[in-house]
């Protein structure tokens, strides 16, 4: 990674920021003054609004009409470092982009009052790098080292809001008067401008109502996510076709496959992949990934293209290493699918959200009472919850920009509400047993299985988006058979 200079500057307003021990000290007037012409103009004319714009408009409308009067400050969020001068990649946060559809660091949307009903929006950024004062060359986050960033001009032809200088707006928040909430947790600055003209319990209703509008999914949400799920379907085959080399080296390979798929064809991989062989399916979220991949063990998968647009899917399967199932793997693969199966079976618009959850987790606690790992009746093992010693988790949960998404959504909205067609939720029941469990049969020991989709509740019923990966054992030791030629 190239070292940024260290120089004075000696024209600008702002002084650039020097790097202590670079090899450069200062820059000479003539030096200066050569970096500033001899550019070509690159301003692009031709944009078009990206492809979620009218959505976007219509969700800031919604929530425009929910808080009639107030300010309100969305901000994307700013770097992080991640050691010394560098730093991780960024992510604009979900409240941002659901309303914006834009992706830049610093950024902050503000629908102010234009009265007692509506509001103008308008999204604050930061402009193209300076030419005068040498930004653009000699700042870490400069054109030259980073990119080049969209005009302000640019910004509002493709997000179709007048767009402003972020430099400017925390004198603006800070001078502003009347009623202000801002989404909190992501912007220091913008914060400490709005100190005390907001309150906590006002923001988090403001964050709140944004996570429940997201519950409903429209119809660019509903593509995106279908594109996600189809780029996942390939990782996972580029998967298969590889776990011989896995065996030779460790999960990380398989890792690595995945996150290739993820960004050759999306923005990135949703979350951490869950790369897990062997007794590490056990382990809910097993992302070390750093454990040998063993010929007769079973891989738990847990997979998401992000695509550029940053919506994720989140699939599991579960796969013999070397392509079949001992009789005992499929025994409980076979239990996890029959709970899937009931669980989707119960997706349905006026359906209740547990009502998937149950449906799984009779099954699963049917298997367990039939295979003596815990006394019946089953009734008395639901009312205990006594089969969560080998399911663990929820059967489920929604999905959209975030793989957990609309998470801060009140209870009654979402665990207790009903489901409506255009939300999309994962299924995905399993059944893990530790490899130190003494109460369960040996041979069951260091087994964990998953098995889990993205589906959409639609007018009639579901769709399942991940259709296109085999979910029986029978048809997965096909499908890997044909992929391994």
């Amino acid at each position: 990674m190239t070292e940024q200079p260290a120089p004075e500057n000696p024209e600008g307003d702002e002084p650039i920021k020097q790097r202590k021990n670079g090899l450069y000290p200062s820059v000479s007037a003539e030096l200066a003054d050569n970096m500033k012409s001899g550019w070509a103009d690159t301003e692009l004319h031709d944009l078009r609004p990206i492809p979620q714009a009218a959505e976007t408009a219509r969700r800031r409308a919604e929530l425009s009409a929910r808080f009639p009067g107030e300010r309100l400050v969305i901000p994307a969020g700013n770097l992080k470092t991640r050691s010394n001068d560098t730093e991780y990649g960024f992510r604009a946060s979900t409240e941002y982009v659901y309303l914006t559809g834009d992706q830049t660091q610093d950024g902050v949307l503000v629908l102010e009052p234009t009265g007692e009903q509506g509001h103008e929006a308008t999204i604050h950024l930061l402009p193209r790098s300076d030419r005068e004062n040498g930004e653009f060359w000699l700042d870490g986050q400069g054109e030259l080292w980073v990119g080049r960033r969209h005009s302000l001009t640019e910004a509002e032809r493709l997000l179709g809001v007048p767009a402003h200088d972020v430099r400017e707006l925390a004198g603006a928040l800070a001078g502003a008067a009347g009623p202000v909430r801002v989404v909190r947790g992501h912007d220091a600055g913008v914060e400490t401008a709005l100190t005390d003209k907001v309150t906590a319990e006002r923001d988090e209703e403001l964050r709140v109502f944004i996570s429940e509008q997201r519950l409903v999914k429209d119809v660019f949400e509903i593509g995106e996510l279908q594109k996600a799920v189809d780029s996942t379907v390939r990782g996972f085959e580029d998967v298969v076709k590889v776990l011989d080399k896995a065996e030779a080296t460790s999960e990380r390979y398989i890792e690595g496959t995945f996150f290739l798929r993820a960004r050759v064809e999306g923005n990135d991989i949703g979350y951490g992949s869950i790369c897990a062989a062997g007794p590490h399916a056990t382990t809910l979220h097993w992302v070390r990934n750093d454990g040998r991949v063993r010929s007769g063990d079973l891989l738990l998968l847990d997979a998401g293209v992000e695509t550029h647009s940053l919506y994720t899917a989140d699939i599991t399967r579960t796969l013999p290493i070397n392509g079949t199932y001992t009789e005992l793997q499929r025994k409980i693969y076979d239990a996890v699918y029959e709970a899937q199966e009931a669980g989707i079976a119960a997706v349905k618009p006026g359906a209740k959200y547990r009502d998937f959850h149950d449906a799984a987790q009779r099954v699963l606690a049917e298997k367990l009472v039939e295979w003596g790992l815990v006394e019946g009746p089953v009734e008395r093992v639901l009312e205990l919850g006594l089969q969560r010693r080998w399911t663990l988790h929820g059967t489920g949960h929604m999905l959209g920009l975030d793989v957990h998404d609309c998470a801060v959504a009140r209870t009654e909205t979402y665990v207790d509400g009903v489901l409506e067609p255009g939300m999309v939720l994962t299924v995905e029941p399993g059944l893990y047993f530790q490899a130190d469990d003494l109460t369960v049969p040996e041979e069951y020991r260091g087994i964990g299985v998953r098995i889990e989709d993205d589906i959409l509740v639609t007018e009639d019923g579901n769709r399942n988006l991940s259709a296109a990966l085999p979910r029986t054992s029978a048809d997965v030791e096909a499908w890997m058979a044909g992929l391994k030629g």
